[in-house]
């Protein structure tokens, strides 16, 4: 089994930040698997569950706050017993303008509060992440920039992006980034 986890904040005030890109895709990838999410209490987060690439995948939203997300994730991973290298985290990244995503396996937390969390609870660092880009705000404070409602064009950016990283989740899944990574940025340029 695989696990795919996007990373946001629980509750509606949060639900249209840059901070919670993860959610909303997840929210999208459910409604295109004719699936839905429900609370889970043991999990601290929403589950869902599908077939992609002939395989079952659960899809989690933590509700822990981003900030400790890696209590969540790695709860749902040692009950399932889900390799670390078998979870997929979609997350909005700051370093890169927005209407862009990078995709890697492993690596730092990049000083990601989410990601931080994760390398604590999972003790390790080799799951695939999927980078979707929200921009550096060009002055004032980054907490109120990533927890700010997208602008009408970031919003429409996000939605081309989804697209293009919908037809691309069973390659993910069989861990062709590469291939995934260079269709995605053919299709947007």
């Amino acid at each position: 089994m695989k696990l795919i986890v996007g990373l946001g904040n629980p509750g509606t005030q949060y639900r249209d930040t840059r901070h919670n890109v993860g959610f909303r895709f997840l929210d999208l990838l459910a409604q295109e698997q004719h699936t839905s999410f429900d609370s889970n209490k043991n999990f601290v987060g929403e589950v869902a569950s599908c077939r992609l690439n002939n395989e079952k995948v659960s899809l989690l939203k933590p509700h822990t706050f981003m900030n400790h997300s890696g209590k969540s994730v790695a709860a749902f991973a040692r009950y399932f017993d889900i390799e670390v290298q078998d979870i997929i985290v979609i997350y909005d990244d700051l370093d890169l303008p927005s209407a862009k995503l990078r995709l890697k396996k492993g690596g730092g937390h990049g000083g990601h509060n989410g990601l931080k969390s994760l390398h604590q609870h999972l003790g390790n660092h080799d799951y695939v992440r999927v980078k979707l880009g929200i921009g550096r705000p060009e002055h004032g404070d980054v907490s109120a920039w990533v927890l700010g409602k997208q602008n009408s064009e970031e919003s429409q950016a996000e939605q081309t992006i989804f697209k293009s990283l919908l037809k691309e989740m069973n390659s993910i899944l069989d861990g062709d980034l590469a291939g995934a990574s260079n269709r995605i940025h053919l299709h947007l340029n």
